[in-house]
């Protein structure tokens, strides 16, 4: 089974520049955990202590916030595409 995960600029300089990775997976948290295994260092960006996503980080699955799905225990299938997204803030 093969997902693909995009990944953000801000984060390529942890998956060795790329912008996404074929990975696998049952649901969304243990395509990410392999994600993190691959390339350590980026689970400490996307999850919190607690293992949940951080607050600033945004998730999606085939355009849906996973949070409005089943969060990380969210089922993929072959072929979808997960895409970690920060949260961006700002003013005039």
């Amino acid at each position: 089974m093969s997902i693909t995960v995009r990944i953000p600029s801000q984060l390529r300089e942890l998956t060795d520049g790329l912008g996404e990775i074929d990975l696998s997976g049952a649901t969304v948290g243990e395509t990410l955990k392999e994600l993190d295994s691959r390339y350590p260092g980026i689970g400490e960006r996307l999850f919190d202590e607690a293992g949940n996503l951080r607050r600033f980080v945004n998730v999606f699955l085939a355009d849906e916030d996973v949070r409005f799905l089943d969060g990380l225990d969210t089922p993929v299938q072959d072929g979808q595409t997960i895409s970690v997204v920060p949260a961006v803030a700002g003013g005039c």
